[in-house]
C-alpha cells in the first residue's frame, strides 16, 4: 500500500520522508513487525504550523495497544516534528493485502504463512 503524503512545500515532504522512515523503527507489539511495513500507515501530512498528522489503522478495530503504538510513534519523532497526533482509521480495513514485501518477508522468518 503507497503512503500518501499531504505536504506544502519541498521541506515538508523531506520531513514526511523523515517521519516514515522513522516509524519503521516502531514495531507492532503483537505481531513484531514494523507499522510501516504491516501496513498501518496510510498517510502522513504536514500542516501549516509544522505539525504531522498521520493517518493509520491497527489489524483490528479492537486492539487494545493504541496508547502502546502512539507512544513509541512519539519516542521515533522527537526531534523530527515538535508536535504530532494519530488519526485512526478503519477505512480501509487493513487486510494482509497491505503488509510489504519487506513485512512478508519478516513475518514468514517468525513462522507466518500468506
Amino acid at each position: 500500500m503507497q503512503i500518501h503524503y499531504t505536504v506544502l512545500n519541498d521541506h515538508d515532504r523531506e520531513v514526511a520522508g523523515d517521519i516514515e522512515e522513522a516509524l519503521h523503527n516502531v514495531i507492532d507489539p503483537e505481531l513484531g513487525i514494523n507499522i510501516v511495513d504491516l501496513g498501518l500507515l496510510y498517510g502522513i501530512q504536514i500542516d501549516q504550523l509544522g505539525r504531522a498528522i498521520l493517518t493509520m489503522t491497527l489489524t483490528t478495530p479492537a486492539c487494545p495497544l493504541t496508547d502502546v503504538i502512539e507512544d513509541e510513534i512519539a519516542a521515533v519523532l522527537d526531534g523530527i516534528v515538535d508536535q504530532f497526533r494519530v488519526d485512526w482509521t478503519w477505512t480501509p480495513l487493513w487486510t494482509v493485502n497491505n503488509i510489504t514485501d519487506e513485512g512478508r518477508a519478516q513475518m514468514q522468518a517468525l513462522g507466518f504463512s500468506f
